[in-house]
């Protein structure tokens, strides 16, 4: 879902009052602020956030938050919905909120050229994934995507730690 306006953790605390799961990717952020560098944890997608639940109950909600939108697939005018094993995967790869991740929109990611693989070993192990060399890091890294909306790099993986899958 997208709440507007910057209005994602209100969104999200109004979601899990309804009993409502929720998830918004995070990440640290160094800014200038009054010409000084502070750490900040922000979105790492403004405005985007995960829900699960129940349509009704999710649509209760929405009723009475003007700024909560669902997302929508620009090719089919549906509904984005993410499946569940896809979901878990993609929150327990990035729950760690490692500084190593680079994470991209769904765009700049072209999974079909690349292997579908497992990490076998180390920090991701059973993350399931794609191998490929990704823009803006050296390195080749496995990719857990969320087709459509977006995806995450993890960190720089040597190849014998990953398997391909079938």
């Amino acid at each position: 879902m997208r709440a507007t306006y910057r209005r994602g953790a209100e969104a999200k605390r109004r979601l899990e009052q309804a009993g409502l799961q929720c998830f918004i990717p995070m990440k640290w952020e160094e800014k200038i602020i009054h010409n000084r560098k502070v750490r900040k944890y922000t979105p790492v997608v403004g405005n985007l956030l995960f829900v699960y639940g129940s349509q009704s109950v999710i649509q209760a909600v929405k009723k009475g938050l003007d700024y909560l939108q669902y997302m929508v697939d620009s090719r089919s005018r549906e509904k984005i919905i993410v499946p569940e094993d896809q979901m878990q995967r993609f929150i327990a790869a990035i729950g760690s909120y490692n500084d190593q991740f680079i994470f991209l929109k769904a765009s700049d990611v072209d999974l079909a050229k690349g292997d579908r693989v497992r990490v076998t070993g180390g920090e991701f192990e059973g993350q399931i994934g794609t191998f490929m060399r990704v823009k803006g890091a050296k390195e080749k890294r496995v990719v857990i995507a969320i087709p459509g909306v977006m995806a995450v790099a993890i960190a720089a993986i040597h190849p014998s730690l990953v398997e391909k899958v079938r």
